[in-house]
Parts: C-alpha cells; sequence; structure tokens
C-alpha cells in the first residue's frame, strides 16, 4: 500500500473553520421513492456580477431560483414551474456566452436557456434528446476537440418500465455529442444505476474519460464502478488497468491532495466514503487512518453506518490544503442505517483530515442530498449551501479567520469560453496546487465557477493554465483576489 506523502502545500495554521446559517425562503426537496435519491443544487453566476445566484431541484414540488441580492441575501425570483426535478446543472449549450441549465428529472429531463440576465426559458437546443421516460440522476458535460457544443452524459437510474424492478432493473445511460445542427445520441450498457458521474483526464493522457459512479442496493450482482473512454468509444476493463470498485456510489469528489498533478478521489456511499489516491497507472485504496472515510456519524450517538451523498474538496480555510465536504443522510427510513447522520466537514491538516463539522456549525442532521460550496458574497470565503430530502434548504455563510485566496477564471474563444478540461497550476513559496475545471461529479448539482485556491499568507502567487487542447501557457503573477486568465 503506498503512504499518502507528506503534501508541499504546509502554510501556516489558520483558526477553525466557523459559519453562520442564513436566514433563506424555505424550499424542500420532497416526494416519493423518485424523490429518495437526487436533491441537486447549482450555484451560477447570471447575472455576471460575481454573486452565484442558486438553482435547487425541489423533486415532488417545484424548482426554485434564489437570487443573489448580496451580502449572503437571496430572495425567489421567477423562474418556470417545473416539477419532478432530480438534478439541475449549469452550462452555456448554445455557446452564446450565458449559462443554461440542464434540469434532470423522474420523467422527460427539461433544458431551459438563459438570457444572461437570470432568466430562463424552455428550449430545446436543435433537438437535444431528453431522455424520454427515463429517471435521470447523473450528469456531466466535457467538451470534444473542435467542437464549439459540449458532449453530454446521463445518468439514469431505475427502469421503471421493468416488471421485475425495483431491484436488478437497471436503466441504461445516454451519452450525446454535437453532430452538424443537432446532436448524436449512443446508448451506454449495461448500467447500473447511476448517481454520479464525472469527465475527467483522471491519467493526464489529454483525453477524458467518463466516471460512473453506482448504486449496488439495485444492481445487486454483476456491476461495479464503470469507465468510459471517449477516444475509443468503450468501457474500460481489467484489460486496461480499470477494475471499479463495487460499492453503493452515490457521489464523486475529484481533487489532487498528494501533489502528484493527477487527481484524487473520494466516491460516497453507504458505510466507507471510499478514498482513492492516483497512481502512475490509476487509483489506489488509501489508507483508512487518513480519516476521510467517515464511515459512522461523528456526534449524535447513532452509532450505525452513515450515507453519504454529495462531496466535494474545497479549501473553507483558504492554508492551501483542499478540505472535505460530505452531505449526508438516510436514503429515508433504512433501519440499518444511521438516522441522525450529520453532514462531515473534514480539515485537510498535511494531508490527514480531520472532523470540525460540528464546531463549524454545519453538522446537520437532516437528510442531507445535494450541496454548492462556493463564495457566494464575493469575501474569498467559501460559503455552503444544501439541499435536503423532507427538510428545508440550509445555507452557511463562512466567517472564519482564514488565509488569502485567489479565485481564477479562464477565458477562451469558442464554445467552450470557461475552460472546461482546462488544468490550473498555482504556485507559492509553500508549493504547487493544481486543479482540473471539470462539470458533473458530487450529487445531482454542478456549475462551472471560479478555481478557488488558498495561498495561506502568501501576498502573491503564480498561475499557469494547460488549455483543453493541450497548450500550455506560461507562469502569470496572480494576486490575491479574483483573477481571470484568458488566451
Amino acid at each position: 500500500m503506498r503512504w499518502l506523502p507528506a503534501l508541499l502545500l504546509a502554510a501556516p495554521a489558520c483558526a477553525d473553520p466557523v459559519f453562520e446559517p442564513v436566514a433563506v425562503p424555505e424550499h424542500v426537496y420532497a416526494g416519493g421513492w423518485e424523490h429518495f435519491v437526487g436533491g441537486g443544487i447549482a450555484a451560477v453566476d447570471c447575472r455576471g456580477n460575481g454573486l452565484p445566484s442558486l438553482v435547487a431541484a425541489g423533486g415532488a414540488g417545484p424548482t426554485v431560483l434564489l437570487l443573489n441580492e448580496g451580502e449572503m441575501q437571496f430572495a425567489r425570483a421567477p423562474f418556470p414551474e417545473i416539477t419532478g426535478v432530480t438534478g439541475v446543472y449549469a452550462l452555456d449549450l448554445d455557446a452564446d456566452g450565458a449559462d443554461d441549465l440542464a434540469l434532470l428529472r423522474a420523467g422527460t429531463n427539461v433544458f431551459l436557456r438563459g438570457d444572461g440576465a437570470c432568466g430562463f426559458a424552455p428550449h430545446d437546443f436543435g433537438g437535444l434528446p431528453d431522455g424520454g421516460d427515463a429517471w435521470t440522476t447523473a450528469f456531466s458535460a466535457t467538451w470534444e476537440a473542435g467542437d464549439a457544443r459540449p458532449t453530454l452524459a446521463f445518468g439514469n437510474y431505475v427502469d421503471r418500465d421493468d416488471p421485475e424492478g425495483p431491484f436488478g432493473a437497471c436503466d441504461d445511460n445516454l451519452l450525446v455529442r454535437p453532430e452538424g445542427d443537432g446532436w448524436a445520441a449512443t446508448v451506454l450498457s449495461p448500467g447500473f444505476c447511476a448517481l454520479s458521474i464525472l469527465f475527467s483526464d483522471e491519467d493526464r493522457d489529454g483525453a477524458a474519460t467518463l466516471r460512473l459512479s453506482n448504486d449496488r442496493h439495485y444492481y445487486l450482482r454483476g456491476g461495479a464502478e464503470q469507465m468510459y473512454a471517449l477516444r475509443e468509444d468503450r468501457f474500460l476493463g481489467p484489460e486496461d488497468g480499470f477494475e471499479g470498485p463495487s460499492i453503493w456510489g452515490m457521489g464523486i469528489a475529484s481533487r489532487d491532495i498528494t501533489g502528484d498533478a493527477r487527481p484524487d478521489l473520494v466516491l460516497t456511499s453507504m458505510g466507507d466514503q471510499l478514498t482513492m489516491l492516483s497512481t502512475a497507472t490509476g487509483h489506489e485504496m488509501a489508507p483508512f487512518d487518513i480519516g476521510s472515510f467517515a464511515q459512522r456519524p461523528h456526534t449524535g450517538g447513532d452509532g450505525r453506518p452513515s450515507t453519504g451523498w454529495h462531496a466535494a474538496f474545497a479549501d473553507v480555510d483558504n492554508d492551501g490544503d483542499a478540505d472535505l465536504f460530505i452531505a449526508k443522510g438516510n436514503v429515508d427510513q433504512m433501519p440499518g442505517m444511521a438516522m441522525a447522520d450529520p453532514n462531515n466537514l473534514l480539515l485537510n491538516e498535511g494531508g490527514r483530515f480531520r472532523e470540525v463539522a460540528e464546531a463549524a456549525g454545519v453538522a446537520s442532521t437532516h437528510r442531507g442530498r445535494g450541496a454548492v460550496l462556493a463564495d457566494l458574497d464575493a469575501d474569498g470565503r467559501l460559503d455552503l449551501a444544501v439541499v435536503n430530502r423532507r427538510a428545508p434548504l440550509e445555507i452557511w455563510r463562512n466567517v472564519s479567520e482564514t488565509g488569502r485566496t485567489s479565485e481564477i477564471s479562464l477565458q477562451q474563444p469558442g464554445g467552450n469560453a470557461a475552460g472546461v478540461g482546462a488544468w490550473v497550476e498555482l504556485r507559492t513559496p509553500a508549493g504547487v496546487q493544481v486543479q482540473e475545471v471539470t462539470l458533473g461529479g458530487g450529487h445531482a448539482g454542478g456549475s462551472v465557477l471560479p478555481l478557488h485556491f488558498g495561498i495561506g499568507t502568501a501576498t502573491e502567487a503564480e498561475a499557469r493554465v494547460t488549455w483543453p487542447d493541450g497548450e500550455r501557457g506560461p507562469w502569470v503573477r496572480v494576486l490575491p483576489g479574483r483573477v481571470t486568465l484568458s488566451r
């Protein structure tokens, strides 16, 4: 077993993080068994003012747009009346410079065209496949070479039309590519009830693969995590060096935490939240005492296994190490799993993780689902929003005493203006951090926001971009605050 190396990014220690609850209009993700999973949320800077608003799935109830009015004030804004939504993703589908929305549903998916001023209206984007009556629960997007529009992947859950279901009745998934003025769809079969999918160039060979995290609760036997290679249009297997674990997969977090410039992974599940460290040939299980497996509640006295949903690496104390948030909550009333299941906030201390959620004020025991970590008030600190099943959405403001930050956005010509698929390196005297621009993973929600780099006490840094086509730019000086790097 490879031991987790000590990180180069050992910035001076910051105080433990502190978050304060924010009053917001009540919104609940609810519904029957089709909404046991899902509950996604996306942060989208739909007015271009650096204050991301929030779009949250409602399940059987309506999806809502909570407009960010500054100073952590949110108000309901006009939005199409759409129910049945499991997931929400923001991206520019038509290369017009404004973010659009893909709403995943238990039923026909809905796509909304953004007007750049937080107005959204239904649009078919040239006949973009809507999934029919599938129960769609996962999504990811990338841009392949030469394409102005994205390649999309849709992960589906149980086939509700299968008379033998729901157990062992997982639906197929769908890969959609731009073709002429329309789209070409490829069925990805077999499917094993995907709850999180992510396009990422995990091995840094210049080509994205699609990782699918699948729910063993429904596929029962014969299935596992999957990997699909876009370059070869096929699933990878043991002969390619890929052997996916069999877990109740619900979410994917991806970030380099070991300093080798390749993404490490946390795969949420019931029980262990698997931590997989990158190697030259793939990933291997981290040592258990890394502290990130978070297999049981850390407070409240319920000793049954936890259920993890959205996971995200994010530097909440701006010290240069990526911390880990995991939204937790029972599926509904599963007696073998913890009912009082608090969220995790795991502080990265030189490559090992320490639980701080309760002291930080974010250890809610509602049934957490989707989440967002984003700088909602433009103060350089990452705030937190969590969608809960059958309980109100929660937002917390980060009021910690933190280090400095550089928040880096990318801009390039063409449809992939935000540079999805690019890699950004940032270096200070403490070392080098690396992040990939991706859209997907987590649980049921996502968008492309500025990459958040904590830089501790540094007063400046240098950054370098490897663009999606492989062109590597020069190192450039960046100061604390918000920076856009262009090509």
